[in-house]
C-alpha cells in the first residue's frame, strides 16, 4: 500500500512532464526554423542548424547516461540540462550572427536531446510500479505536443517569430518546476554495449530492418526539418503552422492505443509496408499541393506513418533483441531513426530545398520511403515460412 501511494502522485509527475516537455519539442521542431528565417538565415543554413542536433545527441545521449550511472541519480541530471536549456535560450535570443547562433544551438542541442531518454527511464519504472502500460505515461507527450503546437503558434504570431526563445525559455521552467515534484529513481540509462553491437549486427533480419528504418528516417526527417518552411513559403502564418502540428500529433494518439492494444493480431512487417507506403503517398501529396490548408490534411496520415511504424518498430525491436542488448538495440534504433538520418537530411536536404525547390525535395523524400517499403516486403516475401507467420 505504502509503495503504492508513493507511486501514483509519480506517475502523474510524469504525465505533467512528458506532457510539457514535448512542448520544447515542438519549438525545436517546428518554430526554430522560423526563428532563422526571421533572422535572415538561407534555406542551407536551416539545414546545417537541424543537422548539429543530431549529430551532438550522439555524444550527449552516451556522457549524460555515463554521468546518471555514476551517481545513481535522474532527477538530478534532468534538472541540470532544463537549466542548461533557459540559459542557452537566453543566449540564443540575444545572438543574430550565423556562427554565433551555430555555436550556442550545438551546446542548446547538449542539454536539449537527453532529457527524453531520461523521462522514459523514469516514466517506465513509475508505470510499472503503478502496474500501468508506458503509454499511458508517453501518450501525454503526444497530447502535450498537440496542445502546445497550437498554442505556441497562436502565441508567436500575437509576439512574433523573433520572441521564440521566450517561450522556449518559459516552457523549459514549467517543466523544471514539475520536476521537483518527481520521485527520483536510481536505475541508470543503459550504456552502449560494444560486444552487444558485435551481436546484433551478426542477425541478417535485424541488420535489414535497421536499413529500411534508416531509409525510411531520412524521408521522415526531411519533412520535419522543412515542413515549416514550406508552409510558410505556401503564405502559411504561426497559427495555421500550429494547426499542422496539432493535426499530426492529435492523429497518433489513437492508433497509439490501438496498437497497444490489438497490435499483437497484426503481423509485424505487413505493417512496416503499409506505414512506409504511407509515408511515400503523403510526401507524394505535399509535393503536389500548393495549399497551406491542404498539407495541414495531409498530415493526419501522419496516423498511419509514423503511428503504426513506432509502435510496431519497437515490439520488432523487442522480439528480434536478446533481453541483455535490449539497450545497445535502443540505441541503434535510435541513431538509425533521428542522429544519422537527421544529420544527413538536414545538411543535405536544406542544399536540396535550395537548388532544386519543394516539389522535387519532396519527390526525394518519397523515393526514400518508397526503397524501405520495398526493402521491408523484400524481406517480408523471401523469408522462412515459419518465420513469415509472426
Amino acid at each position: 500500500m505504502e509503495s503504492s501511494s508513493l507511486s501514483r502522485p509519480n506517475l502523474s509527475s510524469m504525465r505533467a512532464f512528458s506532457f510539457t516537455i514535448y512542448g520544447t519539442m515542438v519549438l525545436v521542431s517546428t518554430y526554430f526554423p522560423l526563428f532563422y528565417a526571421k533572422l535572415g538565415f538561407s534555406n542551407s543554413q536551416i539545414g546545417v542548424l537541424y543537422a548539429l542536433g543530431p549529430m551532438i545527441s550522439l555524444i550527449a545521449n552516451l556522457l549524460w547516461s555515463i554521468a546518471s550511472d555514476k551517481y545513481r541519480t535522474v532527477k538530478k541530471i534532468m534538472c541540470i540540462l532544463l537549466i542548461g536549456q533557459i540559459i542557452m535560450s537566453y543566449i540564443l535570443s540575444i545572438s543574430t550572427s550565423f556562427s554565433m547562433i551555430m555555436l550556442i544551438i550545438t551546446i542548446f542541442y547538449f542539454f536539449f536531446y537527453p532529457v527524453f531518454p531520461l523521462s522514459d527511464t523514469i516514466a517506465i519504472n513509475a508505470a510499472k510500479q503503478h502496474g500501468k502500460s508506458f503509454i499511458t505515461v508517453r501518450i501525454f507527450g503526444s497530447i502535450g505536443y498537440a496542445f502546445f503546437a497550437l498554442v505556441i503558434g497562436y502565441v508567436l504570431s500575437l509576439i512574433g517569430a523573433s520572441r521564440t526563445m521566450w517561450v522556449t525559455m518559459a516552457i523549459a521552467g514549467i517543466a523544471l518546476l514539475i520536476t521537483m515534484f518527481i520521485q527520483d529513481q536510481s536505475s541508470p540509462v543503459a550504456k552502449m554495449n560494444m560486444s552487444g553491437i558485435w551481436s546484433i549486427l551478426r542477425q541478417k533480419e535485424l541488420l535489414w530492418f535497421f536499413g529500411c528504418v534508416f531509409c525510411l528516417a531520412i524521408s521522415a526527417r526531411m519533412n520535419d526539418a522543412f515542413l515549416t518552411i514550406t508552409l510558410k513559403d505556401l503564405g502559411a502564418g504561426e497559427n495555421v503552422i500550429g494547426w499542422a502540428q496539432l493535426a499530426s500529433s492529435c492523429s497518433e494518439i489513437p492508433i497509439f492505443l490501438f496498437l497497444s492494444i490489438y497490435g499483437n493480431r497484426f503481423k509485424e512487417l505487413p505493417l512496416l509496408i503499409f506505414a512506409s507506403l504511407v509515408f511515400a503517398t503523403r510526401f507524394l501529396l505535399v509535393s503536389l499541393t500548393g495549399s497551406a490548408y491542404a498539407i495541414i490534411a495531409i498530415q493526419l496520415m501522419h496516423s498511419f506513418s509514423f503511428g503504426i511504424f513506432y509502435v510496431t518498430a519497437i515490439r520488432m525491436l523487442t522480439r528480434l533483441i536478446p533481453d541483455e542488448f535490449r539497450a545497445t538495440g535502443m540505441a541503434l534504433f535510435t541513431i538509425a531513426w533521428s542522429s544519422a538520418s537527421g544529420l544527413l537530411s538536414g545538411t543535405l536536404g536544406g542544399i536540396v530545398f535550395e537548388q532544386f525547390g519543394r516539389q522535387r525535395f519532396y519527390l526525394i523524400a518519397m523515393t526514400f520511403a518508397l526503397i524501405a517499403c520495398i526493402g521491408f516486403a523484400t524481406r517480408y516475401f523471401h523469408r522462412d515460412p515459419a518465420i513469415r507467420a509472426r
